[in-house]
Order: C-alpha cells, then sequence, then structure tokens
C-alpha cells in the first residue's frame, strides 16, 4: 500500500467499485424538481470522489452538482456561461464550501454571496479540513451557516452526511430564493474620446 502525503490526513478508502458508485451518486428515487439541488465548491477530486459515496452511503438522494474553485461557484450561481441554461443549472438548496480553493478562496467566495440580494438567504455550510479557530470565527463573521471539518474516516464521512441530510435538507426549513434566478453582468463603461484627445 502506498504511502500516504505528508501533511494530509489519511483517508479510509471504501473498496467498492468507485465508477458503480459515482452512477449511483445521482439516484433516479426523486426528481430533481423535488429534492433541491447541493452545489459543493471543492478543488480535491479525492475529497469529491469520498463525498459521493458517503451521499450514497446516507441515502442521499438530492442531486449533486461540482465545481472546483471560486471562481466557477461564482459563474454557476451567477447562470453565467456553461451556467446559463437555469433549467440545467438550478440555483441550489445548500452550497457545500471548502475554504482552500484556487482563484478564490472559500472565503471570498462566502463574501461575495452575501452581497448578492438574491442570493443572501442562500444556506452555505462550510466543509473543510481546518479546525483553526481564526477560520472558523471568519466564516461565521461572513456568513456561513454552518461550520464543518471534513472527518479523515469514512464511517465518520457517512454519519457526517446523515447529520446533514437530517438537519439541513429534512428538518431546517429552507428560505425562499429563486431557482432560476440569473444575475446580471456589470454594464461597461465606455469612455468617450474628447475632441483633439490623443488615445487613452
Amino acid at each position: 500500500m502506498p504511502e500516504p502525503d505528508k501533511g494530509k490526513p489519511k483517508r479510509l478508502r471504501d473498496n467498492r467499485n468507485p465508477e458503480a458508485e459515482e452512477a449511483q451518486a445521482h439516484p433516479s428515487v426523486a426528481p430533481a424538481s423535488d429534492a433541491g439541488i447541493i452545489l459543493l465548491a471543492e478543488d480535491s477530486e479525492e475529497d469529491v470522489i469520498l463525498l459521493r459515496r458517503a451521499f450514497v452511503k446516507a441515502q442521499f438522494v438530492n442531486p449533486l452538482h461540482v465545481v472546483q474553485n471560486g471562481e466557477e461557484a461564482i459563474a454557476y450561481l451567477k447562470g453565467h456561461g456553461k451556467y446559463a441554461h437555469r433549467d440545467e443549472y438550478p440555483l441550489p438548496s445548500l452550497l457545500l464550501l471548502d475554504l482552500k480553493m484556487p482563484r478564490k478562496d472559500g472565503f471570498e467566495e462566502l463574501q461575495w454571496v452575501r452581497e448578492q440580494r438574491g442570493l443572501a438567504a442562500l444556506r452555505v455550510v462550510v466543509l473543510t479540513t481546518s479546525d483553526q479557530s481564526r477560520d472558523v470565527n471568519r466564516a461565521y463573521q461572513l456568513g456561513a451557516n454552518s461550520f464543518l471539518m471534513k472527518p479523515v474516516d469514512f464511517g465518520a464521512f457517512v454519519e457526517l452526511m446523515q447529520a446533514l441530510k437530517g438537519y439541513w435538507m429534512l428538518m431546517s426549513k429552507e428560505p425562499e430564493i429563486v431557482r432560476h434566478l440569473r444575475l446580471p453582468e456589470p454594464p461597461t463603461i465606455k469612455r468617450a474620446a474628447r475632441p483633439g484627445a490623443g488615445p487613452i
């Protein structure tokens, strides 16, 4: 068995077929109209695979969409680019947000979400490896609804997903958000050249 990377917590893998479980990660038990979308912002492919497997084990029927960095998460929430079709990429019922991401990190993403009028009520759960008090405090100050640490044990990951499903998707009352909302692009301001003026 290969030695795990130094500095990273060892994760226990499930020995079942990854491709089979990947196909099961989007069960057809409940259609998207009945089960709210969950958006996962996570740059670690290993953590995405583990979370998908934990979803299957926890019988999480909500469709899971994954973005790999903060900029892609913002594009999804704005409904821009490849995410422009809201029938295919509706606004999520819950955002699972990693903090350590490229381009824009989780803190920048969280601050941006809370500054958008149409997204201010979106439920955001931080899911990260950090246990630093400063990260916990900053996440809540920026408007996170909850702060969870990623377990290193797969069984504990499943239990966490079961708890998340039970509280956020079944017990907690969801705020009203327009699922097909698209945020407008900021207007482009063109400066008129003055007569006789050189190039700007």
